[in-house]
């Protein structure tokens, strides 16, 4: 099942594996050697903590194929009218917000798109088969440039900074409270012990999961900002707002978490405050309130 959040399991990922290599390399028994060394375990946690978010960006446009099984389109012989109108309207919206041509790409799925990659001139924008066949032209170019604003604003950047800030936090206070476990509630006063090693494990995912909140609260902001943007690509609020409209009667399709923060409809997840996107109707009337120059 690809509706999981891929971005947050790789980037956790690198961070328990550097935890791993690097206590069996010493460095958590030199932390606690004589007490705990915050000075110390502050920069371990920030090398640690932003490793895991830069490499998750870094891989995001090669998980986010793999994920979607999502086909690239050949700009210099786009495949039939449609793929050349995707080509052509991203590539136009692209010029307009001042950024290198993203590549296409359409993967199999009920309505969605999402747009990733490290850097605003090597990006990537992908729609589904589903919104294809439920959206007109003009809906679908409203899309696109929801996505090519995503990548214009740096919103991936952005993301990849806060989730950095937060590991950092994650795996500071998972060795702070592992160490309080094994030295004052297992009384482990001669060296580090399996209880520290645990508890760190047990905590880095407990408070992954809790940071998580933060990184959907963002998305959940920069959703409204992207809709805007798409609004001064088209010059016209009513394509994304019809665009809108027509999802909100459709079964958004689940993206992958890690690029479902850049795609046009998100899911509420467990609940609301997981969820990392607006609800459609909130975003429709963010858009019929905006001032357009």
């Amino acid at each position: 099942m690809k509706r999981i959040f891929l971005f947050l399991l790789t980037n956790l990922a690198v961070m328990l594996v550097l935890t791993a290599t690097l206590s069996m390399l010493g460095v958590n028994r030199f932390l606690t050697q004589q007490g705990l060394n915050i000075q110390m375990l502050l920069v371990f946690s920030v090398i640690v903590g932003f490793t895991g978010s830069i490499v998750s960006l870094l891989i995001s446009k090669r998980m986010a194929k793999w994920s979607t099984g999502a086909t690239i389109i050949n700009p210099q012989a786009p495949n039939g009218p449609q793929e050349f109108f995707l080509i052509d309207t991203v590539h136009q919206l692209a010029d307009r917000a001042g950024i290198g041509h993203p590549e296409v790409a359409i993967y199999e799925g009920e309505p969605n798109a999402f747009a990733t990659g490290a850097f605003r001139n090597d990006a990537l924008v992908a729609v589904s088969t589903g919104l294809l066949q439920n959206m007109t032209e003009e809906e679908i170019s409203a899309v696109l440039a929801h996505e090519i604003s995503h990548i214009a604003n740096g919103d991936m950047v952005t993301l990849t900074l806060i989730q950095g800030v937060v590991n950092t936090f994650v795996v500071f206070l998972a060795r702070v409270v592992g160490y309080f476990v094994d030295r004052v509630l297992l009384r482990n006063d001669k060296s580090t012990g399996v209880g520290y090693y645990i508890t760190v494990v047990v905590c880095e995912i407990a408070f992954g999961i809790a940071a998580s909140l933060i990184v959907a609260w963002f998305s959940r902001h920069r959703e409204y900002r992207a809709d805007a943007g798409s609004v001064s690509l088209l010059y016209s609020r009513e394509p994304m707002i019809r665009a809108l409209s027509r999802l909100g009667g459709l079964t958004p399709g689940e993206l992958p978490k890690s690029f479902e923060a850049s795609g046009i409809s998100g899911g509420g997840g467990l609940s609301a405050m997981f969820a990392t996107h607006p609800p459609i109707a909130a975003r429709i009337s963010a858009l019929q309130k905006l001032r357009i120059a």
